[in-house]
């Protein structure tokens, strides 16, 4: 059948303004940036490029590109829920790409898959199967992701007002923004303080990075991570049973090493945060914990060195991640301060791409004593406890970037919409008037 040309412009027209309303909008970061994440990465608390070498556990989920040897035992993801191994790919909360060693590794929840075991090997699975099968994840691809990631955030400069101040053998870090807080810190200083201590606002997102090719955090013997609790009006040493603001502050801390080639945290301080050292051997020593995620070339670990399952949810600036061997293009952006009132930078579950985690699935309080996931912390010091769970988009994007949720060509499509809904208008209203000219 023939379509009329005014029939025609106004089919065009709707169409891209129908197209308009149901692209994914910007998720309260504005139309000017994205919101990303740490893509798949983010959805584990150990991913490890290359080989993994730990006991006694690690709370949250782990991947190992390389080989995993778990010998003396080893469980993994006693903390997740169940809407985060929803997220995880092939719902697998174990993915060894190549050998597993160890007779008593356990998957709490979720799947497991590994390429091969040695001899005398045993991985069950208690809510779950454990077999033997291809990776669901290319390290190869994601850690280039990670690296560029790294760079692009080493560059952001530090933020205006923020201060990182040695007095003697006590290292703090200031910053008053209410959405995103950088600091640039070198290796040498931070690995020079026995207690370092964390003032920003409960909800704002922070990077910490480091600078230089190796830090040790038994240098001089690290005690504690105190991170500063607006409510109490005083800094809390972080733990697994305590943590400032419910957890709020820790859960959006990232501490960035982009050219370190070794990480030593050999201390019996828990570490606040997660740790993104996608070129770095790293050394979990047999102390205390990470309270986050660790992102590593490779990793060792033993005793109370475990990971604890706090992944970071923090909104990272909207950066453009080259190509393996590229720099970036797009010098890094950061998220503008929003005026109080104005929605959290987190994306909204109700938008979250599929197969990424949920906000709500965030762990419930428990005899762990891990903050309640009743939702993230507003930007104003609130001290209510974050979610738990993965970012709302921990899945990465289809076009090489990093995980991100942003508005994209959601405005524009809708203004061209409605550009040739107009024009189709005004051109039914000329025919009707030739029409009648005829007549």
């Amino acid at each position: 059948m023939r379509i009329p040309i005014s029939a025609a412009a106004l089919a065009v027209g709707g169409s891209l303004a129908l197209a308009g309303l149901v692209a994914p909008a910007a998720q309260a970061v504005g139309t000017d940036q994205e919101c990303r994440s740490l893509g798949v990465a983010n959805l584990y608390g150990e991913f490890i490029e290359g080989d993994d070498t730990h006991t006694p556990d690690a709370e949250g989920a782990v991947a190992v590109g390389g080989n995993a040897d778990f010998t003396g035992g080893f469980s993994v993801g006693q903390e997740l829920t169940q809407a985060q191994v929803d997220a995880l790919p092939g719902k697998n909360a174990l993915v060894v790409a190549g050998k597993l060693t160890g007779h008593n590794t356990q998957v709490m929840k979720g799947n497991g898959v590994f390429g091969s075991k040695a001899d005398g090997a045993v991985a069950q699975a208690h809510a779950g199967t454990v077999n033997q099968g291809p990776s669901p994840i290319d390290f190869k691809a994601e850690f280039a992701k990670l690296r560029a990631a790294a760079t692009s955030l080493a560059a952001v400069p530090q933020t205006a007002g923020a201060t990182v101040q040695a007095e003697g053998a006590k290292l703090t870090l200031t910053g008053g923004d209410a959405k995103y807080n950088s600091f640039t810190v070198d290796a040498a200083k931070l690995q020079g303080a026995k207690d370092v201590y964390l003032k920003v606002p409960a909800g704002s997102v922070t990077v910490v990075n480091v600078t230089g090719g190796s830090y040790d955090m038994a240098a001089a013997g690290t005690t504690g991570f105190h991170l500063w609790d607006e409510g109490k009006k005083a800094f809390v040493l972080d733990d697994k049973l305590q943590s400032a603001a419910g957890g709020a502050i820790r859960s959006r801390l990232l501490w960035n090493f982009p050219t370190a080639t070794k990480v030593v945290k050999n201390s019996q301080a828990a570490w606040a945060g997660t740790v993104l050292a996608p070129n770095a051997a790293f050394d979990l020593g047999s102390g205390g914990p990470v309270n986050g995620s660790v992102i590593a070339a490779s990793l060792t670990g033993k005793g109370g060195a475990e990971t604890h399952h706090y992944p970071f949810t923090g909104c990272l600036p909207g950066t453009t991640v080259p190509t393996p061997s590229g720099t970036p293009t797009v010098p890094p952006t950061v998220p503008p301060t929003v005026p109080s009132g104005s929605p959290s930078a987190t994306p909204s579950a109700s938008t979250a791409p599929s197969g990424s985690a949920s906000p709500s699935g965030g762990p419930s309080a428990s005899t762990s004593g891990k903050p309640s996931a009743s939702g993230s912390p507003s930007a104003g010091g609130s001290t209510a406890a974050p979610a738990a769970s993965g970012s709302p988009s921990a899945q990465p994007d289809a076009g090489g970037n990093l995980a991100h949720t942003g508005s994209g060509p959601v405005l524009p499509l809708a203004i061209g919409g409605a550009v040739v809904l107009a024009a189709g208008g005004a051109i039914v209203v000329a025919a009707r008037r030739k029409a009648a000219r005829k007549a």
